[in-house]
């Protein structure tokens, strides 16, 4: 589904920290942590992941898995829309882990 580096890509990318994405995906910070801390495909509660690909998609990335289309192969993230305007329109997610 999604990679440590592409997570930690993906924040960059976004120019985001930890607590924002883990804000954005309604899960607690050291869940992110662990994420990011993994060892390639992050394993963890698939609600959990789901959660941080939706929060991700909603904030204009796009994750390119392995085996997509795409010039360069291989995994990676890209911007749908321009940054900026994707976080400004992401709300507060309902019910957020603490």
């Amino acid at each position: 589904m999604i990679t440590a580096p592409q997570l930690r890509a993906a924040r960059a990318l976004l120019g985001i920290d930890q607590r924002t994405l883990a804000r954005l995906a309604g899960l607690s910070l050291p869940t992110i942590q662990r994420m990011e801390a993994s060892d390639g495909q992050i394993r963890g509660h698939v609600d959990s992941l789901v959660k941080v690909v939706e929060a991700l998609e909603r904030a204009g990335l796009e994750l390119i898995g392995e085996g997509a289309t795409n010039a360069g192969g291989g995994r990676g993230v890209r911007l749908k829309t321009p940054a900026a305007a994707a976080l400004d329109a992401t709300a507060e997610p309902p019910d957020a882990e603490r």
